[in-house]
């Protein structure tokens, strides 16, 4: 089956296209032309009118949405999520745990294994964020159940559903040790809600760590005495930056900062999204701790600590075009590209022949107005 997309802009890392056409065979991209292609006998037309094709985003770090948390355990609300998040132009999901119990996070990961790939975005697996976390680095998460790392868990619960990604703190017991652990798994291990200091990230990172988890936020700041986890991010150019880009977590000026020093290719963007995405302010919950969301911003009903966000990806594109200034062109690699290079998913992030046809069509406000996945309109306002 052949689709082709016309009268859009293109816009892909190091491309921007303003009137341009892109051919698809079935699955995959096969051609991208300037201007106007003709349809080959037989293919399904979608006319763009004037819309920006994007790559479809790639959020690895997302705990809910629309009232619905994937540690619910719920096969329902999780198919929910996995489908509601084509709405903010997301085509690859990394459903994302919380520091819980075994047979919660085994529960969780059931419901996300019973995902239909037929509906909603791609899942290569899931991120286990904790529960190996500094106790007082918990932030949102629950310290009931921190507890030091074990690849034999991780095993047990990469047999219940694929775990692509792994967010511990890298100072705990068997720390360094663990990020080996991983890597030979096939799992990309990454740090925060620690306390580490840079010699122990310079261990871990010659072990081969190469990804810190919403940066900036729960981790050693920086220190001219010891640049700690933040420093250590902006020095070494190829670890992998998430940020959440909410110019609530992070500021403006911190945002523009880490794209002036690492660039848009080793920025990860994120949304860190809870349960109360895409729904009104009010009481909610994350990892069984109670949150309000006031304005958008959800907080710890106890402490006020942040705890997670309502951000959508579509928006964060948007703020880090506004803050930083990038052309389109560049900031794009950050929600996609970068993503699908930092799991080693090397068939998606670009909208280029011989890539994945996961589009996004975006207004001039950003706004998702179709999502594709492998050429097929998963979701259209």
């Amino acid at each position: 089956m052949k689709t082709l997309i016309k009268n859009c802009r293109l816009v892909s890392p190091g491309v921007d296209m303003p009137e341009a056409a892109i051919l698809i065979q079935d699955e995959t991209i096969i051609q991208i032309a300037p201007g106007d292609l003709r349809a080959p006998a037989g293919a399904r037309v979608i006319d763009a009118e004037g819309l920006t094709a994007v790559p479809g985003f790639i959020d690895v770090h997302c705990h809910g949405r629309n009232s619905f948390d994937f540690c619910d355990g719920s096969e329902a609300g999780t198919a929910e999520i996995v489908k509601n998040k084509l709405a903010e132009g997301v085509t690859t999901l990394l459903p994302t745990t919380l520091t819980l119990s075994e047979a919660e996070l085994t529960a969780a990961l059931r419901a996300v294994a019973a995902c239909d790939p037929g509906q909603g975005c791609r899942i290569p697996g899931v991120h286990l964020e904790g529960p190996y976390i500094n106790l007082k680095c918990a932030g949102a998460q629950n310290p009931e159940y921190v507890r030091v790392p074990d690849a034999a868990e991780v095993d047990r619960l990469n047999a219940v559903c694929p775990v692509k990604k792994i967010t511990f703190a890298i100072e705990a017991e068997g720390g360094v040790e663990f990020v080996g652990a991983m890597l030979n798994r096939g799992i990309v291990p990454s740090c925060t809600h620690s306390a580490a200091k840079y010699p122990t990230f310079k261990a871990a990172y010659e072990t081969g760590l190469r990804n810190l988890s919403h940066f900036c936020n729960q981790m050693t700041p920086l220190h001219h005495r010891d640049i700690g986890l933040v420093g250590a991010g902006l020095l070494h150019r190829d670890v992998f930056a998430e940020l959440i880009c909410d110019k609530l977590h992070i500021s403006p000026e911190m945002i523009r900062l880490v794209f002036q020093v690492k660039g848009a290719d080793h920025v990860v963007l994120i949304t860190d999204a809870m349960r109360a995405a895409a729904m009104p302010d009010g009481e909610y919950s994350l990892g069984g701790l109670p949150v309000m969301v006031s304005g958008g911003a959800a907080r710890l009903k106890e402490g006020g600590a942040l705890a997670g966000s309502t951000l959508q990806l579509a928006t964060a594109f948007r703020n880090v075009c506004e803050v930083t200034g990038l052309p389109m062109c560049e900031a794009v690699r950050a929600t996609s590209a970068s993503a699908a290079r930092s799991l080693g998913l090397n068939d998606r992030g670009y909208l280029l022949p011989g890539y994945l046809a996961d589009i996004a069509l975006l207004d001039a406000d950003f706004t998702v107005c179709k999502t594709l996945v492998g050429g097929e309109v998963r979701f259209s306002r």
